[in-house]
């Protein structure tokens, strides 16, 4: 409101407002920034009182016991009972200006007499501006189950009941919530989820150049969705950016059972074979194949489903979206694919040259078969100089390691997500007035920036806080209407670098908080020590030297700089002398600068305090305690305060002392410098608080984001190799075999190879996104090597054929569905690589791993998984003829005795 001054607006916000708010369900909290709340303020003339023989404490008493709210019962008569109600309390300021104090010749002396009493604010030294202008800002934080879109809905359809609920003076509205960023991200993944959709039908097409066959692997995809769609409202997930980013992922593996399922028996029926016949047939030889890929890709995420800690609590749902979606799929290629094709599928007519479709499928059929051919020769020349291939296969395992050691690491992407934290921090020393302008003038540079959209602002931490900071929640316009928010931060950072003597520190909210402490900047590195002192002369040290690393940006500490103080030193002989006890001095002093709360009062909504205190006049220097008395019990006079002690202004002291878990600690926070990851910062504080040689009673851990980011850094190798494992396990229990895993595991290097370099081009470091990336590219590269070994297998099998002739064999007849299969899976990630809309920084590793993964290891697992084969089936024939050997080296039995 621009007319009713704030205590009232504060008493609306709190009292209606907020209650109503905290009502809606899915709120589970709502909290006011710069609360004003109305409070009754005595404001006494020390010198008055003197003069007239009182003292502070005689005014606390007399109002103390002025206004009151006890029972006070009933009469009850053999007809009629009342309840008995009176007028002990005082609602309103004016009241009290007519206690009276004492009587003085006969003549009462009243509050008004001495000073005044005046409405005013419970906190004096608090305040908040929203978009710049005086208000009070409500932050409303929902409960941990509930949906956040359908919360804010229910915000804002109760808004225009809100508003009449309070006076046309005063305004409410909403300055800032998640909605708007949060629909475009969603709304963009389910352009991505759809877009991928088509895609991928679309290759189908273009492969089979079949109508009938195209829809038939198509409809794979929504029965898998919906499917999915079914059981997370089951386990009651929510459509979030971590499931939709599951589904659209889902969408390049669900058609890839199908695929290979389709192809097979489409093969069968362009040899001549009538369709059921093709079906049943097909379907036996893939449906091996099939369960293989479906079982070792689910294998991938058994240790997801597995992991603790918090990273593992978000991924579990990711996981699970994925396995149902492909449990599903797998089921139905299984099943409806086959009972489809026998019904509907047709020997494909090839469509006359002459026309612009057969025109355009023979374009596409040259090019597959040159593709084909191409393949063919290569591969021939690849077999014939197998020990080439297999060192370049071990080359890449090496040079994947190294890569892996070598690339910068990382826990979560930075998003931009509109939000930003902008913390204003000023001399200790300044006063709330001063703070207050200031303030001002950093929310009249967010406000003029283009990209800006509103913000809430609290100013100094209220009674007994600090003065000199002040903290602003800042909303972007829609990401279309401006910069990136780092280019954001950089123009405002640029003016307000030009306000004297005030540092202003930014920080880009982020979708994906992990802990932490609210600190100016966004990682936390902690101090603690059981010595304060300690604690105290290290810190301002290590900051120094962290504000030099240069992986580091906007390092700021919450130890405050030291205050001025003012030390009063009680002459403890001047007050006995006097009959004066130390209680009373420190009562004096609490009732004249303390803004001391003598007593409350009720009323039907809420209590409200009653506070006394000197005038503001006289609370600006230590000459007030020439002004102010304290009553001596010896000879009933009035003795000066500035009798009674000694004070010193050199003194300096803390404005707050933090602790955490029971230890006083300070917290350094910090932001990364431009193209550096969060590993590199990890390991560069590391380095300069051991350099530095910090006392081992002084301890440092990082906290937060940082923390979190240590243990998922110590637990990645781990997840990858229980990922590798439970594939080797699945796999070898479906092949009975201890050598053909390895072969199909063989695929892993070059995809890993693949996703870590193109991550690296592309600016992205290792992070837990990249990290699901990888485990989803170990799950998907084996197909390729799953669909050429169980051809081999049955061939060698069935038909008698040497090794070499049943893998090259399965190459060639498995070159179109394994080419249709991985661009399947890579349409699926090119969506979430190239996607440029709100929280999409959080999606593009995991599209970028796969995609890159999917190229290289496609462009070489062709050619090295036939090698790998045949160097293990070398191994298997020659350890098969060396037992042959020893059978026939040995002695033949001796014939037993008649």
């Amino acid at each position: 409101s621009d007319v009713l001054p704030l205590t009232d607006v504060s008493d609306y916000g709190n009292n209606v407002i907020a209650q109503q708010l905290s009502q809606i369900r899915g709120v589970a909290q709502v909290d006011v920034m710069g609360d004003r709340k109305p409070a009754v303020r005595v404001q006494v003339d020390p010198g008055k009182l003197a003069s007239l023989g009182l003292t502070l404490e005689d005014v606390r008493g007399v109002i103390a016991s002025s206004t009151v709210n006890t029972p006070k019962g009933s009469l009850n008569g053999p007809r009629q009972s009342y309840s008995i109600y009176a007028n002990d309390q005082l609602l309103k300021a004016e009241p009290y200006n007519d206690l009276i104090l004492a009587y003085r010749n006969g003549a009462p002396i009243r509050v008004r007499d001495v000073g005044r009493a005046v409405d005013g604010p419970e906190e004096s030294r608090s305040g908040a501006l929203v978009d710049n202008r005086r208000g009070v800002g409500l932050i409303v934080r929902k409960q941990a189950d509930a949906n956040v879109l359908e919360t804010i809905q229910r915000i804002q359809d109760i808004l225009p009941s809100l508003q009449a609920a309070i006076p046309p003076a005063m305004k409410v509205e909403i300055s800032s919530d998640r909605s708007g960023s949060i629909r475009s991200s969603v709304e963009e993944v389910e352009i991505h989820l759809v877009l991928t959709m088509v895609l991928v039908t679309l290759v189908v097409f273009l492969f089979l150049r079949d109508v009938r066959a195209t829809l038939i692997s198509s409809a794979v995809v929504p029965i898998s969705i919906i499917s999915t769609f079914a059981v997370m409202y089951v386990l009651d997930f929510s459509l979030n950016n971590l499931s939709l980013m599951a589904l659209t992922i889902s969408v390049g593996f669900v058609i890839d059972d199908a695929i290979v399922m389709l192809e097979n028996i489409y093969r069968h029926i362009e040899d001549g074979m009538p369709p059921m016949e093709a079906a049943l047939k097909g379907a036996g030889e893939i449906g091996f194949t099939i369960i293989s890929i479906t079982l070792s890709l689910i294998a991938v995420f058994i240790p997801v489903l597995l992991m603790g800690g918090i990273v593992g609590r978000l991924f579990r749902e990711f996981a699970i979206t994925v396995t149902v979606a492909v449990l599903v799929s797998g089921f139905v290629s299984l099943t409806f694919v086959p009972m489809m094709c026998a019904k509907f599928l047709r020997h494909h007519q090839v469509p006359d040259a002459k026309t612009l479709r057969g025109k355009f499928e023979r374009l596409l059929e040259r090019f597959f078969q040159s593709m084909e051919r191409t393949y063919e020769a290569m591969l021939r020349f690849v077999l014939r100089h197998r020990r080439l291939t297999l060192l370049s296969l071990l080359l890449t395992i090496g040079f994947t390691g190294w890569v892996f050691i070598k690339m910068p690491k990382g826990f979560f992407p930075q998003q931009d997500i509109g939000l930003m934290l902008v913390t204003v921090e000023a001399p200790p020393d300044i006063s709330y007035d001063a703070m207050y302008g200031i303030a001002q003038n950093v929310g009249g540079i967010l406000m003029a920036d283009p990209g800006i959209a509103g913000f809430q602002n609290r100013i100094g931490g209220g009674r007994g806080g600090a003065n000199n900071s002040s903290r602003y929640f800042v909303t972007l316009k829609p990401r279309g209407e401006r910069d990136n928010i780092l280019k954001v931060i950089d123009r405002l950072r640029a003016k307000t670098s030009r306000i004297p003597g005030v540092t202003v520190f930014y920080q880009a909210r982020q979708d994906l908080n992990v802990g932490g402490l609210l600190s100016k900047t966004q990682y936390q590195y902690t101090l603690r020590s059981a010595n304060i002192d300690e604690l105290n002369a290290w810190a301002p040290r290590i900051l120094e030297r962290l504000k030099k690393v240069p992986e580091l940006r906007d390092v700021a500490s919450d130890q405050e700089a030291a205050a001025p103080a003012l030390d009063v030193e009680i002459d403890r002989e001047a007050a006995a002398r006097f009959g004066i006890e130390t209680r009373e001095i420190n009562n004096t002093l609490y009732n004249a600068f303390g803004e001391r709360q003598i007593t409350q009062f009720y009323t039907q909504v809420s209590q409200y305090k009653v506070i006394i205190e000197v005038p503001p006049e006289l609370q600006e220097d230590p000459s007030t305690f020439d002004r102010i008395f304290v009553r001596s019990p010896i000879t009933n006079g009035q003795i000066p305060l500035s009798s009674l002690i000694k004070f010193n202004t050199n003194s300096a002291k803390p404005l707050t002392v933090n602790h955490l878990g029971q230890y006083p600690a300070v917290t350094i926070s910090f932001n990364l410098a431009p193209d550096k990851a969060l590993g590199d910062a990890v390991t560069a504080v590391e380095r300069a608080t051991s350099e530095m040689g910090v006392p081992a009673s002084l301890t440092g851990t990082f906290q937060g984001a940082a923390q979190a980011f240590q243990s998922s850094l110590r637990t990645q190798p781990y997840l990858i190799l229980a990922a590798i494992i439970a594939i080797y396990i699945i796999l070898g229990m479906l092949y009975e075999s201890f050598i053909h895993p390895l072969t199909i595991l063989s695929t892993l290097p070059s995809a890993g190879l693949g996703a870590l370099l193109t991550l690296w081009a592309f600016g992205h470091d290792v992070g837990v996104i990249a990290i699901i990336g990888i485990l989803l590219l170990i799950g998907i590269v084996k197909k390729n090597a799953i669909m050429m070994i169980d051809f081999a297998i049955e061939a060698e099998r069935d038909r008698n054929m040497p090794a070499y002739e049943a893998i090259f064999e399965a190459c060639i007849k498995r070159f179109r569905p394994i080419m249709m299969t991985t661009i399947a899976a890579m349409i699926g990630g090119i969506p979430l690589a190239l996607g440029h809309g709100d929280g999409s920084e959080l999606r593009q590793p995991l599209g970028y791993a796969i995609v890159g993964g999917l190229i290289l290891s496609q462009a070489l697992t062709l050619f090295t998984t036939p090698v790998v084969y045949l160097f293990f089936d070398g191994l298997v024939q020659r350890r098969k003829a060396a037992k042959e050997g020893k059978r026939k080296a040995l002695p033949a039995p001796e014939p037993e005795p008649a």
